[in-house]
C-alpha cells in the first residue's frame, strides 16, 4: 500500500509539523523537517502495510530528524521559541497558556505528551516510534502530566 506524495502530503502535513515543532520548539525548523520527511517518503522504495502504518512511519522519521536537528552545534545557539508564540493564534487564552507549559517541559516528556494527546497514538505505537518500552512510555506520560500540572496549578494559584 502506497499513499502518492501529493496525498500523503495533504493528509499527514499538519501532523508531521506539529509533531516536529514539539521536539525543535522552532517553526523554520519544523518547516526544514517536514520537507525533509516528505522528501525522504518520497524516495522511500518501501510499500506499507496500511495508511496507519504510513503516518506512524512519517511521524518517526519527523520525530527523529527534529531530534538531530535539535541536537545540532548551531540549532543550540539560536533564539528561543518564546519569541515565536506572539505569532500563534489560539482560540481562548488558556490554550496559549497550556500549549506555553507543554513546551516548557523536557523533551522527552513533550514529545510524548503531544503524540499521545495531539496525534492520539497509543502507548504501543509511541513505543515503537520513540524506540523504548511501553512501561518506558508510560512513565514519561505520568511524570509529564504530573509536571503540566504542578506548572498548571501553579499559574493557576498565581492569578487568584
Amino acid at each position: 500500500m502506497r499513499l502518492s506524495a501529493d496525498q500523503a502530503y495533504e493528509k499527514y502535513a499538519d501532523r508531521v509539523f506539529a509533531a516536529a515543532f514539539a521536539v525543535c520548539r522552532d517553526r523554520a525548523d519544523a518547516d526544514d523537517v517536514t520537507q525533509d520527511t516528505f522528501m525522504r517518503y518520497m524516495t522511500h522504495e518501501r510499500d506499507f502495510q496500511s495508511e496507519e502504518h504510513v503516518r506512524a512511519w512519517l511521524l518517526r522519521v519527523a520525530v527523529n530528524r527534529a531530534r538531530d536537528l535539535a541536537r545540532s552545534f548551531w540549532r543550540r545557539n539560536r533564539a528561543p521559541w518564546e519569541e515565536y508564540m506572539t505569532e500563534l493564534p489560539f482560540a481562548e487564552p488558556a490554550d496559549g497558556r497550556l500549549f506555553a507549559a507543554v513546551m516548557a517541559l523536557p523533551e522527552r516528556y513533550r514529545t510524548v505528551i503531544h503524540l499521545f494527546y495531539y496525534e492520539d497514538m497509543s502507548i504501543s505505537q509511541l513505543a515503537r516510534l520513540l524506540g523504548t518500552r511501553e512501561g518506558t512510555v508510560k512513565s514519561r506520560l505520568s511524570r509529564g502530566r504530573k509536571l503540566l500540572k504542578n506548572a498548571l496549578m501553579e499559574e493557576w494559584n498565581d492569578d487568584e
